[in-house]
């Protein structure tokens, strides 16, 4: 890789980040990419980095340039940046850290992030400040959980393919922010899992009712919100752990 190109990326990459653009920084990841940060021990994919960045984004404003030279070598960069925070006196000090980015083609497969915090900062152990000054105790997640129960039955809002973070959020007249704590924290899952859970159970109640000539199976991952039969085997594995071809020859054994 020319010094050149990398660059580009890293400058293409911070101001994603200084835009406060959780989607334009999750696009620098591939499909199949890593963001992994050292300091919490978290290995998040595109879809749970996205989820993490739109809280983050919500309670911490910072301008991050880049410290010294750009290094590549291969399909690897590697720079050093210091995070400065854009209200005076919000934070009492800019911190710093250093990234390693492995690419594959012109997106990341991995982006290793190690970064050391102020002591005020450190000793709230929030690491990059998730959820932090979210204003949601134990009684408003209580409610909003028992609230998201009830939309996503009454609405069936999981057999939207096109449902978001913030699609659901606006369902429940709640911040994006508020959802995606209450569904991470409160139901220990990620946004993606809930909905994807919701689905496949979706899915083993049509393969169960599929007394007659079979339905494909691709009929029936579109139907309960899938874009795709790969994403459909993915999560249905996930949720049961068999196939669902497999289910549905047990299933018909049973009948």
């Amino acid at each position: 890789m020319r010094k050149t190109e990398a660059k580009s990326f890293v400058a293409s990459y911070l101001d994603a980040w200084n835009e406060g653009n959780a989607g334009s920084v999750t696009d620098h990841l591939c499909s199949e990419g890593h963001y992994i940060d050292e300091v919490l021990h978290e290995d998040m994919t595109r879809e749970t980095l996205f989820e993490a960045l739109l809280d983050y984004f919500q309670s911490d404003q910072y301008f991050y340039e880049v410290m010294g030279d750009i290094l590549c070598s291969g399909t690897t960069i590697a720079f050093q940046y210091c995070a400065k925070p854009l209200e005076p006196g919000k934070h009492s000090s800019p911190w710093h850290g250093a990234e390693f980015i492995t690419l594959s083609g012109k997106s990341a497969l991995e982006i290793r992030d190690y970064y050391q915090l102020p002591k005020e900062r450190a000793l709230n152990g929030t690491g990059k400040g998730r959820y932090v000054k979210s204003g949601l105790n134990q009684r408003g997640m209580g409610e909003l959980l028992a609230n998201l129960e009830q939309v996503m039955q009454r609405e069936q809002l999981h057999l939207d393919p096109d449902l978001s973070l913030p699609k659901l959020a606006e369902h429940l007249n709640a911040t994006v922010n508020h959802v995606s704590q209450a569904i991470n924290a409160g139901l220990q899952t990620t946004f993606f899992d809930y909905v994807n859970h919701r689905r496949v159970d979706e899915a083993l109640r049509l393969i169960q009712l599929d007394a007659g000539p079979h339905r494909a199976m691709l009929d029936i991952a579109l139907a309960v919100g899938f874009n795709s039969t790969s994403t459909f085997y993915s999560a249905f594995r996930k949720v049961t752990g068999v196939t669902p071809g497999a289910y549905r020859r047990r299933v018909a054994r049973r009948a």
